[in-house]
C-alpha cells in the first residue's frame, strides 16, 4: 500500500487513539504545556465536530506530581513515582476537563491495570463502557494507574520485563487494538522516525512511510527520554500492535501546532506505518 493511499485512510478514519506523550503535556522546564495541551483539546474537538469518535491516552501524572512536589530530578523509588502520579493526575484531570468544558465537550477519565486486558470479565465490562462513553460523546482519557499498577514504574529506563504494558504507547496501542479504531497517533517532541538520532545526527532524515518494521527500522530507535518512560524503541513496538491488528500508526509531533487538524486532513505530516499485510481492512 502506498504512502498516499495510507494517508487517504487516515483522513477517512472515524474512531481514533491519540496518544499523548510526557513531552507533549509537559515544557522543557517542567510545568505545564497549557499551548500544546490545549490546542490537542482543540483539535480533538474539532474531531469530534466531524463525527468522529476519539479518544485519548495521556502521560504527565508523574511529571505534573514532581513538578507540584518542586522535585529537581526524576522521581526515582517507586513509592515517590506512585506518590507523584496520585498528585499529578488529578492536575492532570483538571486541565484535560477545563479545557474541553470550553468546547462544549465532557470527559472520563479511566485509569487502568494489565489485570483489565488479562481478566476476560474485566475487559468486557471496559469495552462496555468506552462504548457508552463514546455513545454518550464524551472524550474518554485514559492511562496507568500508576498508584496501584507498579510494573511500568519499577521498569528500568523503559527496559526489562514489561508484561502485557510498560508504557503509555504499549498501552495506548493495545486499547487501539480492542477498541477496533482506524488510526493510532502518538505525538511526542520529535516529527517522527528518523534515521537517526536528530538531536545527535544532522544528517537524520525523516521517514514518512514505514510499510514494515524491519530489523533496520528498529535500528533507528533511540532511548528513554529525559522525562517519559518511553522512547521511540517503545513507539515503534505501539506501531507494531496497531499495525497487526490491521489499523494504521502515526508517529508525529504533538508540539506542532494543528499537528491533528492537519493529519486528518491528509497532510504528508509525521511517519505512517502501513497495516500489515494480510490483516483486514477496517
Amino acid at each position: 500500500m502506498d504512502e498516499a493511499r495510507i494517508r487517504q485512510r487516515v483522513a477517512a478514519a472515524r474512531r481514533i487513539v491519540v496518544k499523548a506523550g510526557t513531552n507533549v503535556i509537559m515544557r522543557d522546564d517542567g510545568a505545564v504545556a497549557l499551548g500544546c495541551l490545549y490546542g490537542l483539546i482543540e483539535s480533538v474537538a474539532n474531531l469530534k465536530k466531524q463525527g468522529r469518535r476519539v479518544l485519548i491516552v495521556s502521560s504527565g501524572a508523574v511529571g505534573l506530581g514532581a513538578q507540584r512536589l518542586r522535585l529537581e530530578k526524576k522521581p526515582g523509588s517507586l513509592t515517590l513515582k506512585q506518590a507523584c502520579a496520585a498528585i499529578g493526575q488529578s492536575r492532570l484531570m483538571s486541565v484535560y476537563e477545563e479545557g474541553f468544558e470550553k468546547m462544549g465537550l465532557l470527559t472520563a477519565q479511566v485509569l487502568l491495570t494489565e489485570d483489565d486486558f488479562t481478566d476476560r470479565t474485566r475487559f468486557q465490562n471496559l469495552s462496555a463502557t468506552l462504548e457508552k462513553l463514546f455513545e454518550l460523546d464524551a472524550v474518554p482519557i485514559l492511562n496507568e494507574n500508576d498508584t496501584v499498577s507498579t510494573l511500568e514504574l519499577e521498569a528500568p529506563d523503559g527496559k526489562g520485563a514489561r508484561g502485557l504494558f510498560g508504557d503509555n504507547d504499549r498501552l495506548s496501542a493495545l486499547v487501539m487494538s480492542k477498541v477496533k479504531a482506524d488510526v493510532l497517533v502518538i505525538l511526542s517532541d520529535v516529527d517522527g522516525l528518523f534515521t537517526g538520532n536528530p538531536a545527535h545526527d544532522r544528517a537524520a532524515t525523516l521517514i514518512p512511510l514505514v510499510r514494515e518494521i524491519t530489523e533496520e527500522i528498529a535500528r533507528y530507535a533511540d532511548g528513554p527520554g529525559a522525562r517519559g518512560r518511553g522512547g521511540m524503541s517503545s513507539k515503534l513496538d505501539a506501531a507494531r500492535i496497531a499495525t497487526e491488528a490491521g489499523g494504521i500508526a502515526v508517529i508525529a509531533n504533538g508540539r506542532t501546532p494543528g499537528i491533528l487538524d492537519r493529519l486528518f486532513a491528509g497532510e504528508g505530516v509525521g511517519t505512517v506505518f502501513g497495516p500489515k499485510a494480510g490483516t483486514r481492512d477496517r
